[in-house]
């Protein structure tokens, strides 16, 4: 296996690993309910996007 010739410097692994930071999921409150939603997404309990029916959602028993 190939292995490094020279040391990286801390400057260079720090400019790597500045992108492993976790981040905060997206979300908004939903002006009906108050819960959070994903953007972008079709609400699988009521099946609307943008206001508007996309799929009919059948009731749970």
């Amino acid at each position: 296996m190939p292995n490094p010739k020279r040391r990286h410097s801390k400057s260079r692994t720090r400019q790597r690993r500045a992108h492993d930071a976790l981040e905060v999921p997206q979300f908004y409150l939903d002006k009906d309910s108050g819960e959070p939603k994903v953007p972008h997404r079709v609400d699988p309990k009521h099946g609307t996007y943008k206001g508007r029916q996309i799929i009919d959602v059948k009731e749970e028993v």
